[in-house]
């Protein structure tokens, strides 16, 4: 175990969508902060930051011993991998600490050609045991950000496990879904929250035989009161979430967990409450402890609960062109914030409070329970019974954009440490300048003379040398050989001081564009070029949700079966034996460390008796396969192939078929597809996806009556597994187009009828539609022709 990640304080590591928040997230006692670029931003709608801009933050918080982590945690389209390249080698000169990564390709294309950076895996990629935490380690990574699922003892045992730094969200909002595996809002609209577009339907209003609410919408994290707790875990990094936050939001939140970190053990508890009143200033959510404290969390989600940010203060009761009057629950100044949300589940409208009224008396401030009124700039657009949020109080961190520029102006990059070995003769001063590990030597010519009173000597020449103004290094050692009686004149000193640094300055400048150029050509070239082949003989494996459905194998266009690997279908695994060949056992995504060992045994049971052919969900799935000879691994769409290069990392790590992304549409998939790609390609050409997976439990909801959305949108919501699945109503259909994915090359369908049975009527239709190559009435074509954002 390694004693420095558990005896060292945890990080506390904070969020920055713009300027403004990076220096509130600083000026509050952030130990680390993560951000994102314009582009591969699971936060496209934060303002996020040019390379520029990440630069000059990158050195600002080197200069005061800090950390910046950029967050390329974004699924990456085909035609983006040139992109990413010119980024991945952008930030590697630019000496950022860390990436955060979802896609494979990002892994695969910065640990192969990009070796300056260092890599940590995202919370996207759902790592959630011990054995994903181990694979992570093997591939490389420094730092894995567990699923937010985790109970503090299930992070101690992962931690006893592994020498890997992990990181833990312990404040923000959360996803209903385990994070990465939600296809929601891309379902919906096409806005992939895998590609930071996420529209959030999820905090919609649903209704549940006529009994409305927001039954997905959960609550906000806040584990200030477990803080030793998740420390004695063995986390390192304490993560805050807020990418979109205000930065009053980032600077009040972050604060607050820097003063119960910092807190003596004695004052622990006082500092709690005064942190917990910071907390209740931040405009959040209800608070919930979420699933680290154990068991079920009763206040994770709450239908009765509007999924809204701020604090309720009441509902409007009278409108007067732009004039709301309501009464407030909270004490309003000038200078506040308000948020007011329509009584329909439709997206609120903001203003800044100039004025204040009580009766006809305008006021500067009014105190609770009070009658008020308050005009707006907006005429004739809320409604009485419209809900009035505090979303900013007049005493909120100000520090404008320009302001945090002119800040960031002067900054460079942090000197770095040179050491010089000093020879000098009469006519020449030769300097051995040592940077890191590189040597270089340069001679100057002097203009001695001898001395007749004080002679060159170490201490004249440290004072020459260290004198490093302007320039990007500071001296460390100086070491000398014997020197002669002479002097130099200091102006002639000053000058070769001068020289020398300037020189290793430009001989740094073009060994850094050298080495990115070499790694932007290795990138490059490590990119597939076109195929021109495109044979293959079609495969249909229909995926089953019980094994005693195998006979469906008896009909002639089906080739293989998926089955899931469950305590139940693995019953009658030696009925299956006889076909082992066409049967495909698939993994389930979720298996917490108490489950385990039972599936490693059952698999490897399996493979005794025959079995072969496995599909895999998770990162954490790889292990169980060491040392186990002639298995053929498949990939499902949960291990995310939107481009090549994920491809190619998904074969590295000893995938036998890639199959492609659900999310996907008909562009991208071209795109991919019209490569010369590692292995063979699959796709799920008819399926009823879990829009959401979640730990979550949801009361009182079951199966036998869809839950509608405020638009009409059906889903039904089942538990099992120890999960709660959200499903369309509407099935997705891609059965028309085979065609198309086997002219482009990929020649291996999955028709998933786990929901239907393939022997229901719905089933029989589905198997019929896939003989006669169209798509069942009423299927969705999910993203495949609008496009994926």
């Amino acid at each position: 175990m390694n004693s420095k990640i558990i005896s060292e304080r945890p990080e506390l590591l904070a969020p920055a969508g713009s300027m403004e928040a990076f220096f509130a997230a600083v000026d509050a006692g952030a130990d680390a902060v993560y951000t994102g670029l314009k582009e591969f931003s699971a936060r496209a709608k934060a303002k996020n930051f040019n390379l520029k801009e990440i630069e000059q933050i990158t050195h600002y918080m080197q200069q005061r011993g800090k950390k910046l982590y950029i967050a390329l945690n974004t699924l990456v389209k085909e035609n983006e991998l040139s992109l990413l390249i010119d980024t991945l080698g952008a930030l590697e000169e630019i000496g950022v600490d860390a990436l955060i990564l979802q896609d494979l390709a990002v892994w695969k294309l910065a640990k192969d050609h990009f070796p300056g950076l260092e890599l940590h895996a995202s919370t996207q990629m759902t790592i959630h045991n011990a054995a994903g935490v181990k694979m992570l380690e093997r591939m490389g990574f420094t730092r894995g950000v567990l699923a937010r699922e985790m109970t503090l003892d299930e992070i101690a045992a992962i931690r006893k496990q592994t020498t890997l730094e992990l990181e833990q969200f312990i404040h923000g909002a959360l996803c209903f879904s385990y994070s990465g595996q939600c296809y929601f809002s891309s379902f919906l609209s096409g806005k992939s929250g895998n590609r930071g577009r996420c529209a959030q339907p999820c905090r919609r209003n649903h209704r549940y035989r006529q009994q409305e609410g927001y039954y997905f919408s959960p609550n906000d994290l806040s584990a200030i009161d477990l803080l030793p707790e998740l420390e004695k875990a063995g986390i390192c990094s304490l993560k805050i979430e807020g990418r979109m936050k205000s930065a009053e939001y980032v600077h009040k939140v972050v604060s607050a967990y820097r003063q119960v970190l910092d807190a003596p053990e004695k004052q622990r508890k006082t500092v709690l409450q005064e942190a917990k009143l910071l907390l209740k200033e931040s405009f959040g959510r209800q608070p919930t402890k979420g699933f680290l404290s154990g068991g079920q969390p009763s206040d994770m989600a709450i239908p009765a609960h509007k999924g809204a940010t701020g604090r309720f203060l009441g509902e409007i009761t009278r409108v007067r062109g732009g004039e709301i009057t309501f009464k407030t629950k909270e004490a309003l100044h000038l200078g506040t914030r308000l948020r007011v949300q329509p009584a329909i589940d439709k997206s609120g409208t903001a203003f800044t409070v100039r004025q204040l009224m009580l009766g006809k008396k305008t006021v500067n401030k009014v105190t609770a329970n009070s009658l008020v009124s308050v005009p707006s700039p907006f005429n004739n657009v809320f409604k009485a019974g419209d809900t009035v949020f505090m979303v900013s109080s007049p005493s909120a961190f100000t520090m404008s954009d320009s302001a945090c520029r002119r800040k960031l102006s002067n900054v460079r990059p942090p000197a770095e440490t040179v050491d010089l070995q000093v020879d000098v003769n009469p006519q020449q001063l030769q300097l051995t300048a040592t940077i890191g590990t590189e040597k270089q030597q340069f001679q100057y010519p002097v203009d001695s003379f001898p001395a007749t009173q004080q002679s060159l000597d170490q201490a004249i020449l440290r004072q020459a040398f260290k004198a490093t103004a302007g320039d990007p290094f500071i001296l460390g050692k100086l070491e000398c050989g014997e020197l002669p009686e002479i002097v130099i004149p200091p102006k002639q000193l000053k000058q070769i001081r001068r020289d020398l640094y300037a020189a290793l300055g430009q001989k740094q400048q073009q060994q850094k564009q050298q080495l990115r150029t070499e790694h932007l050509q290795s990138a490059r070239s490590a990119l597939f070029p076109l195929a021109t082949g495109r044979a293959g003989k079609q495969q249909i494996r229909v995926q089953l949700r019980d094994s005693r459905d195998q006979r469906i194998l008896q009909d002639p266009i089906v080739d293989q079966i998926l089955i899931p690997l469950t305590g139940q279908n693995l019953q009658h695994a030696n009925k299956l034996q006889r076909r082992s060949r066409q049967v495909i056992w698939d993994i389930p995504f979720v298996i917490f460390d108490k489950d385990w060992l039972d599936t490693r045994n059952a698999i490897r049971q399996l493979a005794q008796m025959g079995y072969s052919n496995f599909r895999l969900n998770n990162l954490g799935h790889f292990i169980i396969f060491d040392k186990m000879e002639g298995m053929k691994l498949y990939s499902s769409f949960r291990l995310f192939s939107l481009n090549s290069q994920a491809i190619a990392a998904l074969a590295e790590l000893g995938i036998s078929e890639a199959e492609l992304y659900i999310e996907d549409d008909r562009k991208n998939l071209a795109d991919i597809l019209r490569h010369q790609l590692p292995i063979p390609t699959a796709m799920t050409a008819y399926a009823s996806v879990a829009l959401l997976t979640s730990r979550v439990k949801i009361k009182n909801v079951r199966s036998d009556n869809p839950v509608l959305s405020d638009r009409d949108d059906a889903f039904r919501v089942q538990q099992r597994q120890g999960l709660t699945w959200l499903t369309s109503e509407t099935d997705f259909s891609f059965i028309a187009n085979i065609p198309e994915f086997e002219n482009s090359g990929c020649h291996n369908f999955i028709i998933d009828l786990s929901h239907l049975g393939p022997f229901s009527q719905e089933g029989k239709q589905v198997l019929d539609a896939v003989k006669r190559g169209y798509d069942p009435q009423g299927c969705s074509k999910f993203n495949y022709e609008s496009g994926l954002e």
